[in-house]
């Protein structure tokens, strides 16, 4: 997980031109590039059906950029986990995001907007999902924490537990008929 942040961490100053970086930045700032990436979290969400339990799990600012990521607490059985990406990646897809990369064992991939917000779904050994936006470079501000309400208990003030919400779709280990 740690060189996958690394990935998206350095990736940040590399998103583009000198010149769209400071266009970004010209037209957003810190807190307005953060509800962006808020939103883009929102409509992954929405768009996982059946719905999943989810929290904030941090939400980062940088000198010129903001994390946001959220930790799914629904338990995704190994049978369902490629149901689980494939869903993001239909949903982000459709949004015209593009997808840059995926791991090896498929369990990670990431995607990127046309206006340089780099998107990360990464499904852990134990289940565990997680969806993290990095924005671009942008002005300088105060950033405030996420407002969504997370779905299901809030543990972003404290230590993240294994998933521990059994979905009968999701959880479920019984193979997906094609």
């Amino acid at each position: 997980m740690a060189a996958v942040l690394a990935l998206l961490l350095a990736g940040c100053g590399t998103t583009g031109s000198a010149s769209s970086s400071n266009e970004s930045q010209s037209k957003m700032n810190l807190q307005e590039a953060a509800d962006r990436a808020d939103k883009i979290l929102d409509e992954a969400f929405a768009a996982i059906k059946p719905p999943v339990e989810w929290t904030h799990r941090y939400s980062m600012p940088g000198d010129c950029y903001v994390d946001r990521d959220r930790a799914v607490m629904t338990i995704i059985s190994a049978e369902r986990r490629g149901s689980f990406l494939g869903v993001l990646e239909r949903h982000w897809k459709s949004k015209g995001y593009k997808l840059v990369a995926t791991s090896p064992n498929g369990l990670v991939a990431h995607f990127k907007t046309q206006d340089g917000f780099q998107l990360e779904v990464l499904i852990g050994p134990n289940g565990q999902a997680h969806l993290s936006v990095t924005t671009p470079c942008v002005k300088e501000s105060e950033v405030a924490q996420p407002t969504s309400k997370p779905n299901g208990p809030d543990y972003s003030k404290q230590e993240l537990p294994a998933p521990n919400v059994k979905s009968t779709f999701w959880s479920s280990d019984a193979p997906l008929s094609s």
